[in-house]
Parts: C-alpha cells; sequence; structure tokens
C-alpha cells in the first residue's frame, strides 16, 4: 500500500453492471473515477445474458462485465480488484476507503454492494443449469417445462403460483420443512394445481452437460425437473453504508431517491442493493442515474454569481474543468469529435477528393 492514498472525485464499491454503468458516467462526465469491485456477484454467474437489449444470449455474465471493465478504463477510470473493508469519512468531508492494498480519498461515493442469495442445502444442480434465482430473467426458459420452487415462506408460496403463467407442472419444494406462509396463503395456493412436496431432497441425477434431470426424495418417490427457483431470503450488503450512517429500510435494502442518493451527503447507492427489480436493465439505469446526479451535484460550471465574485472573477484558465488527465484521454479516444475515427474519416475524404 502506497504512503499516500489516491485521490478521486469519486469512488464506486462494486463491479456489476450498475456500479459499472455509474463509473462509466462520472468519468465520460469529466470526474476521475475509481472502481473497486471484489468480484463475483449476481450478474458473474450468469452462462447466458436475457433480457438486455444488443446484448445476446450467448453472452455470459463474465463476457458482459469484461466489456464493461474495458469500457470505463478507456475513459480513463481506475479500475481495482479488490475488497473494501472500511470506509470512513474525514474533517474535510471526503471519504478515505481502504480496500487490501487499494488505499483512495474520494469526493463521492457509490455502493453497487448488492446482495448475496440465501443458498440452500445440497444436493443441488449447479447455478445456471438447473437452479436460478432471478424468475423475471429466467421464467421464459421453463415454458411448458417441469419446474420447482424450494422453500417455505410467503415468497415461494407467491413464486410457485407465478410459474403457473409459463408451465402447467410447478413442484413446490418444502424439503422438510414446516410452511411459514399465512393462513390466508396458504388457502389461496392449495387452490392452485400446485404439488406441494413435503420430504426433504435424497439425491439428485443429471446429465451428460451437468443440467439437473430429476431429484429423488426420502420417501423414494423420483421427480423430473428441467429447473427451479430457491427462495429462501437475500442477504444485502449495506455493511459499508450503514457504516457512514446511511437510512436502511425494514427488508434490508439501502434507503435512495430517484437518483440514488442515500441520506448522507455525496454518498450513493446503486443496483440490487437498493429497493426495485434486480434485473440488468433496471440497474443500468440505475447506474446512469447516479452517475448524472453526481455530475450535477459535482460539476464546477454553471458558477454562481457569488461565487464568481469570491473568486475574483473568472478567465480562460479555469475552463475547462475536466482534469488533464481526462482531458488528455478524451481528445485521443475513438469517441471524441476529434479523435483517431474522425482522423480516419478525414483521411478517407481527401483520398476521395484526391481520387475525384
Amino acid at each position: 500500500m502506497s504512503d499516500q492514498p489516491k485521490e478521486y472525485e469519486v469512488t464506486v464499491v462494486g463491479g456489476g453492471p450498475a456500479g459499472l454503468t455509474a463509473a462509466l458516467y462520472t468519468t465520460r462526465l469529466g470526474h476521475d473515477t475509481a472502481v473497486i469491485n471484489r468480484g463475483g456477484g449476481r450478474a458473474a454467474m450468469m452462462l447466458d445474458t436475457h433480457n438486455v437489449v444488443g446484448v445476446t444470449e450467448d453472452i455470459s455474465g463474465n463476457e458482459f462485465l469484461a466489456t464493461g471493465v474495458e469500457q470505463v478504463q478507456s475513459y480513463g477510470a481506475d479500475y481495482h480488484q479488490d475488497f473494501v473493508t472500511e470506509v470512513e469519512r474525514l474533517d474535510d468531508g471526503r471519504f478515505h476507503l481502504t480496500a487490501g492494498n487499494v488505499e483512495v480519498v474520494s469526493e463521492f461515493v457509490v455502493f453497487a454492494t448488492g446482495f448475496s442469495d440465501a443458498r440452500p442445502d445440497p444436493p443441488l444442480p449447479r447455478t445456471g443449469k438447473g437452479l436460478h434465482y432471478c424468475l423475471h430473467c429466467d421464467a421464459y426458459m421453463f415454458v411448458d417445462e417441469s419446474v420447482y420452487v424450494m422453500g417455505h415462506g410467503e415468497a415461494a408460496a407467491h413464486v410457485a403460483m407465478i410459474m403457473l403463467n409459463f408451465t402447467p407442472e410447478v413442484d413446490l419444494l418444502l424439503r422438510g420443512d414446516e410452511p411459514t406462509w399465512s393462513d390466508e396463503t396458504d388457502e389461496q395456493l392449495r387452490a392452485h394445481p400446485v404439488d406441494i412436496v413435503e420430504e426433504e431432497i435424497e439425491s439428485m441425477e443429471k446429465d451428460d452437460d451437468g443440467w439437473l434431470e430429476a431429484f429423488v426424495f426420502e420417501d423414494g418417490t423420483r421427480r423430473e425437473y428441467k429447473g427451479g427457483f430457491p427462495m429462501y431470503g437475500s442477504n444485502y450488503n449495506t455493511d459499508l453504508a450503514a457504516s457512514l450512517g446511511a437510512d436502511v429500510n425494514d427488508d434490508g435494502t439501502i434507503a435512495v431517491d430517484d437518483h440514488g442518493r442515500t441520506s448522507v451527503e455525496n454518498v450513493f447507492a446503486v443496483g440490487d442493493v437498493v429497493p426495485g427489480h434486480n434485473q440488468i436493465p433496471v440497474a443500468l439505469g440505475m447506474g446512469a442515474k447516479a452517475g448524472i446526479g453526481i455530475h450535477y451535484d459535482a460539476r464546477t460550471f454553471p458558477m454562481s454569481l457569488e461565487d464568481i465574485e469570491a473568486r475574483g472573477g473568472l478567465s480562460a484558465d479555469d475552463v475547462p474543468a475536466v482534469s488533464e488527465r481526462l482531458q488528455d484521454i478524451a481528445v485521443h479516444h475513438e469517441g471524441h469529435a476529434g479523435g483517431p475515427r474522425a482522423d480516419a474519416e478525414e483521411s478517407e475524404d481527401e483520398t476521395a477528393t484526391a481520387d475525384d
């Protein structure tokens, strides 16, 4: 670890779709940005990407995220693979973050720390090959196929009923647990054509590709499934935000406004760690809105007349407000009006003129 922490305007904790998008926006809007990402997360587990316009099904979660990292780095954001263990507010209002061999000071912090699904006890199929956590992402895969839902609470009961929109073959696996859903939910559930299987799973059968084929239960019955959904709750990663005093909702998520601002000044939160649908397109939108919100809060211009007077006026030396490092990267970036692509187009025009 260096003696002096590196300074940024924005530090994003977490490198999923929401965090990377926030970093993409803040960097392109001229704010020196760092991403500190421990790795893993829901998106990284995806074997295929669903419901993202412009991204085809054959792109894995890791490929999707790797492209995102390359994009933010191409615009000048620093990316660190490390785990943030501590964040504290300094006397000057900035934040000091410690992450293994990384130490930074930042004016703004964005928490994109997500959550962890509570994982059932084995035997279980591999995630993505019979074990699925996102109903809105993966229900399409099981249209007119045999499906299980694991769990014993309200969420499990409701997801089992919801899956009847996609297939007539839905089992709810209690795995030896007593139902904890309400009497009203019990009556509603039993009025639907859902089989409630009480016995615990004894063993599992998979095909040659590793996909689930069937569960064998302790009473000796064998039931075939293409896949299903465990519903045992989620553990939200809010400790860092809460340590700064950010308000946390009753369901464990971080409370935010429409642009991801928490109850703590200059602290934002986005993605699965805040309320909303846990979907990549939703996370992308959250990240974009947070990036724009930070830009509104952090940008130098327009400057108020009072601030201009206090500075003794403005001169050409005061603009642009982008740091020299980001300015140099921008003017050489392929997306810049005068960058390599523009030079290539100009060269093509000159060649065409000469040919004429």
